[in-house]
């Protein structure tokens, strides 16, 4: 039996563990789980109305947008994980008329984007009751995805599939057609090598003679404990600025995120933040004060980004035996799961299917 490590359990590592086909394959993921972006994240899933000028990058997030029903099913994945609850975006008037006609015409192609309603502020309240009167444009097909919850399911359905977990930090070499894993564990050695460990893989790359156009981006994001126990009944909001307001379950409402390119691998969540994405949030709300009375915590995450601000993932060109991913930056919740299913099906049947959604590898990997 072949054996695959996974080198990375964040989104991307986690959905490929759990789709692989474990007859034909022994799997062992490992994660140090330092920093991971996707156990501190909870987002939005509504990649149409996105303006981003690459075409390639909306095709895979409108796929994985369009990918989440079969990973429902495939995961049984319940609302305090995912839902399809809705999102409401605040803007100026006429920006939202401007919206619409582009959500009208994307949804010839993405009939997911559902029903497309332009609200008054009086059905914008009705909709999302924190909210003060505001126009706003609600997409039916949005939904909310949290990160945490999203691995902590996972995990556990990866130990039924006898995929073998392994925390910690490891190196990675290559000796004659065997690659070799070390870490406190020893040395471990395997056929093929996924890695997918955000923006880790540059200094993982390195030790086997590549650079990567890979860097890390610190993200917070705040968590409310609330009463508002109805909260899972409610849309996500996509406020016009840099916060999205996303309720969950039992009155836990996430505030976020930050996008902080100087702060490297730092991972002290700070009152900057808090202040940062409150302060504009405010702005929306019906009683401001709350935002400062209701008990929080932050969630501290590090993405990847690549200097195009596009993911890239696959095998590489000159060497089968090794996949990469990365590169994700914020839209990991929406194409991290889909990234992971064309692995794992790249894996399985030998058929390539992720070229149409991002430029060559060579792009982003060279030797050095």
């Amino acid at each position: 039996m072949e054996k695959i490590a996974i080198i990375g359990g964040g989104i991307i590592g986690m959905t490929l563990a759990n789709y692989l086909d474990t007859s034909k394959f022994s799997v062992t993921l490992f994660d140090d789980q330092t920093g991971q972006a996707t156990k501190a994240s909870a987002g939005i899933i509504s990649p149409w109305l996105s303006k981003r000028r690459n075409k390639q990058w909306y095709q895979l997030a409108r796929d994985g947008a369009a990918f989440f029903p079969k990973l429902i099913e495939d995961f049984a994945l319940d609302q305090t994980i995912y839902a399809q609850c809705g999102t409401l975006l605040l803007r100026p008037k006429e920006a939202l008329t401007d919206l619409a006609e582009l959500a009208e015409k994307r949804c010839e192609e993405a009939p997911e984007i559902g029903r497309i309603d332009l609200l008054s502020p009086e059905q914008t309240t009705e909709a999302l009751p924190l909210l003060k009167p505001a126009d706003s444009l609600r997409i039916s097909g949005g939904g909310r995805l949290d990160g945490k919850a999203y691995l902590e399911h996972l995990a556990l359905r990866s130990a039924h599939r006898q995929v073998e977990l392994v925390a910690g930090h490891v190196t990675l070499k290559k000796s004659q057609d065997v690659w070799c894993i070390q870490g406190g564990f020893g040395e471990r050695f395997f056929d093929r090598v996924v890695l997918a460990p955000g923006p880790s893989l540059k200094p993982l790359l390195a030790q086997i003679g590549y650079q990567a156009d890979v860097r890390p981006q610190k993200g917070q994001l705040v968590v409310f404990d609330t009463p508002y126990t109805g909260s899972q009944d409610w849309p996500v909001a996509m406020l016009d600025g840099e916060a999205d307001f996303i309720p969950f379950m039992n009155g836990k409402i996430l505030l976020g995120a930050t996008h902080e390119n100087e702060k490297g691998w730092d991972l002290t969540p700070t009152p900057e933040a808090y202040h940062s994405l409150t302060e504009g949030t405010k702005h929306f709300m019906a009683e401001p004060a709350q935002l400062d009375q209701w008990p929080h915590h932050l969630r501290v995450g590090t993405r990847a980004y690549t200097s195009d601000f596009a993911p890239f993932f696959g095998p590489l060109p000159d060497d089968g035996s090794i996949l990469v991913a990365s590169g994700l930056g914020s839209s990991g919740l929406t194409t991290g799961p889909y990234i992971g299913y064309l692995l794992a099906s790249y894996l399985n049947s030998g058929i390539w299917q992720g070229a149409m959604y991002q430029k060559e590898i060579r792009n982003y990997i060279t030797r050095i």
